[in-house]
């Protein structure tokens, strides 16, 4: 084993050589090997630099020069081999997703010959497991079930449905998500801006040419239980959440006591229903609903809102995406609070237990449908009605006094 002294020897040597072109990227950040001292991200205001390989095959396009400050509209995809291996998340309980996704999955299948992965419970729907006109083409889907492992599967993925089918792909990739194309069938599809009746066209551009990407950042929590018999261990667990992080009351009649840090540092107290910790992407959701401004997914930010707090003054905050956030109940809560990362894994969140929170290097990729800004001010007028009221009439000329 290297001695402290060599040790010292060696980092002394490396801090001036010239670095590398490739990043090596940890739960800490990402960092050139050539450039040691100062470079892996301990603690920082900044985002940590976004792994630029996302699943199997697909990369930004010129990652080589990639910085953290490169412009996002400038993000590519690129594939370093022609994708093969496809997922397809399609919404449940749908007749009309369900008549797409079998067209979708033939034509992916007889035309451009790839390997489809579907899920048990879209295979299962009755319009799919008893179409016989569709058995031939259901025999050839490559079936999974949820907790199965695909990150050394997929290449590709394609979401059929609304905002919950995104975020369902986003829980099934807690490391590098591939590529994600959202086609707009559900109920709101903030997050999906394709429409599927050209899909064909659409598809064969993204498989074949550059398509645009927005890097939808993803929060990494870390929750940390305290063991109730033996206080000296604790379990903990990791999640990556593509909208938001919330804390509530739960069933109690209290309110919720809980404690912020911000860098190890004290910074408020929330008394009111609760909290929700959310990413840009996670800012058109609940977040806004609370009260909370909408941010564009480029926004390298991680927004702070209230909820029904018991203080006039405590409005949403918006921080820098390298802070480090850390919740835990009050010591003087009067009952336990509950926790939940993107609407699943709820459990209860009790006095001694925490949630620490950053920005994780494991962006979700998306495909643009025209370009970030478009896409995104199409989905805040259609889905959310922004600015949308009835034009002032103008004046006429016998209205006017001269």
């Amino acid at each position: 084993m290297e001695s402290l002294e060599e040790l010292g020897k060696s980092i002394e040597e490396k801090k001036f050589c010239k670095p590398t072109s490739w990043l090596v990227c940890n739960s800490n950040g990402c960092f050139r090997p050539g450039c040691v001292p100062g470079g892996m991200r301990k603690r920082s205001l900044n985002a940590p630099h976004p792994v630029p390989i996302f699943g199997r095959k697909g990369h930004l396009l010129g990652d080589e020069t990639y910085s953290s400050y490169a412009d996002p509209s400038d993000h590519y995809l690129d594939w370093e081999k022609q994708p093969f291996n496809v997922l397809v998340i399609k919404k449940v309980m749908d007749s009309e997703v369900t008549r797409c996704f079998k067209e979708l999955t033939k034509w992916l299948i007889e035309e451009k010959r790839m390997m489809i992965f579907a899920e048990a419970t879209a295979v299962e729907d009755p319009l799919v497991s008893q179409d016989e006109k569709f058995s031939a083409v259901r025999s050839k889907l490559c079936i999974f079930k949820e907790g199965d492992q695909l990150d050394d599967k997929i290449d590709f993925i394609i979401c059929m449905g609304g905002d919950g089918t995104l975020l369902h792909a986003s829980s099934l990739f807690q490391c590098s998500c591939p590529p994600v194309m959202a086609f707009h069938l559900g109920s709101l599809g903030f997050l999906t801006s394709f429409r599927f009746r050209d899909f064909r066209d659409k598809i064969t551009d993204v498989l074949t040419g550059h398509a645009g990407l927005t890097l939808r950042s993803r929060l990494q929590c870390d929750f940390t239980k305290r063991d109730k018999e033996d206080e000296a261990k604790t379990g903990k667990s990791r999640y990556l959440v593509l909208n938001e992080v919330v804390v509530d009351r739960g069933p109690s009649s209290y309110l919720t006591n809980l404690d912020i840090y911000c860098n190890d540092h004290h910074v408020t107290s929330v008394q009111g229903d609760g909290l929700i910790v959310s990413t840009p992407t996670g800012s058109t959701a609940y977040a806004v609903a609370a009260g909370a401004s909408m941010v564009h997914p480029s926004v390298a930010a991680i927004l702070v809102t209230p909820v029904c707090p018991h203080s006039l003054s405590f409005r949403p905050i918006i921080l820098p995406a390298g802070v480090e956030l850390k919740i835990v109940p009050s010591a003087e809560s009067r009952s336990s609070a509950w926790t939940s990362f993107d609407g699943r894994n709820r459990q209860e969140l009790k006095v001694g237990d925490s949630i620490q929170i950053t920005t994780s290097i494991y962006p979700v990729p998306c495909v643009n449908s025209e370009n970030q800004m478009a896409d995104w001010f199409k989905s805040l007028a259609e889905c959310l009605h922004w600015n949308v009221r009835q034009r002032q009439r103008q004046l006429s000329i016998t209205d006017c006094h001269v």
